[in-house]
């Protein structure tokens, strides 16, 4: 008999949803745009405290789209972190624009505020910062928006994992210029796939949804002055996102609890440390993490093989864009300033050994369960196994 799948983190349905999109069938309102993605747009703006908020087709169509608001583009520098999921960085790689990537810190795992001072001292005037707050953990936004402001740069705040998160009581996706969620089926809540674009400045959800339709101008026949494109999100998956919507607060308790579970349950192994939390905000805890002892034999293939066997799903922490071979080439910051030949050559799927603190933390750490419908029975599994690796 196969055992049960315990899942990473998956959508969790409430009923409110199928309300909305109830509503919008009665209505035929199932083309792209109509009340529900205005309301969505709305109830967003009221949850997070933004101005202004533009519906759309994914977080990395948010993400495009805050290039194209920047009139970022060929040759345009780029700062991005370093440790994150590719979409973050990709669409800065859509405009032609010159990525460079700013290492981590230990503290939250997100962009080292020394690192990024280092790099300024080569590029004093990229076009932007792009910030990513890594499995719901509010980077340093203090010093890095500190530092920014010392250069006028803009700052674009990938918050896809972050909705709900705060430092010092502020909504994560509103420190910067513009701010991007996504509502992909693995967040905190889901839309099955979409994302949001929220800025205090109109102008630049304004512009986002003009580009996000096609660039079509306001005349009677179809005038287009610039290139655009088929971004917006749906009446019915915006129906979806009303209803999660709903029980944001109650799925980010759960998944707090969920870490803080594997954090008294490790607590007795040394050799286990979980993912950081920003002392001056108040993470989501989307995805629980931990990383493992320099001196430890235990690798985190080891954890993971083992979980599997169970039918667990467990996963790497994100393999930093500066050791991926698609970005090979590109300039690469840490503390100590511009670091060379540290990624594998292109197609070479090596992991790197450099010295960065997000080569460290990739190496050895990993992403445990974090799905919200785990049972006490499905966690009690978790732990069990993963102590068993540790002789527990």
């Amino acid at each position: 008999m196969e055992k049960k799948r315990i899942y990473l983190a998956s959508p969790t349905m409430h009923g409110e949803e199928q309300e909305f999109i109830k509503e919008a069938f009665d209505t035929n309102w199932v083309a792209p745009l109509g009340p529900n993605v205005n309301a969505f747009e709305k109830e967003m703006c009221e949850y997070t405290g933004c101005k202004h908020a533009a519906a759309l087709s994914a977080g990395t169509a948010a993400l495009h789209l805050a290039m194209r608001c920047l009139d970022i583009g060929e040759g345009d520098v780029v700062f991005s972190t370093d440790l994150t999921f590719a979409a973050t960085c990709n669409p800065v790689t859509y405009e032609k624009a010159k990525l460079v990537f700013i290492d981590s810190e230990y503290d939250t795992w997100n962009m080292d505020p020394e690192a990024l001072k280092r790099a300024y001292e080569v590029y004093p005037n990229p076009k932007a910062v792009l910030v990513a707050h890594l499995y719901g953990t509010p980077a340093k936004m203090d010093e890095i928006m500190k530092i920014c402001a010392e250069h006028g740069t803009p700052v674009i705040e990938d918050a896809a994992e972050a909705l709900s998160s705060t430092y010092k009581g502020k909504q994560c996706g509103l420190f910067g210029d513009i701010g991007v969620y996504s509502f992909n089926g693995n967040k905190i809540i889901t839309t099955s796939g979409g994302g949001m674009m929220v800025s205090d400045n109109e102008d630049y959800t304004k512009k986002a949804v003009f580009l996000a339709t096609q660039a079509r101008e306001p005349a009677r026949y179809y005038q287009h002055n610039t290139v655009g494109y088929n971004y917006r999100m749906s009446n019915i998956v915006a129906g979806v996102g009303r209803g999660q919507l709903l029980h944001l607060e109650e799925h980010k308790a759960k998944k707090v609890a969920i870490y803080k579970q594997y954090e008294k349950a490790f607590a007795d192994i040394d050799e286990i440390s979980m993912n950081p939390l920003n002392p001056d905000g108040d993470a989501n805890c989307w995805l629980s993490g931990m990383i493992i002892d320099k001196s430890c034999k235990v690798t985190p293939d080891a954890v993971m093989d083992a979980l599997q066997a169970e039918n667990i799903e467990s996963r790497p922490v994100w393999k930093p864009m500066h050791l991926q071979p698609v970005y090979a080439d590109n300039d690469f910051f840490t503390a100590k300033g511009l670091q060379k030949n540290v990624a594998p050559t292109k197609g070479d799927n090596g992991v790197g050994w450099d010295e960065s603190v997000g080569g460290d933390i990739f190496r050895r750490g990993l992403c445990l369960p974090s799905d919200i419908k785990n049972t006490e029975e499905d966690m009690e599994l978790i732990i069990k196994t993963i102590r068993g690796c540790f002789g527990k």
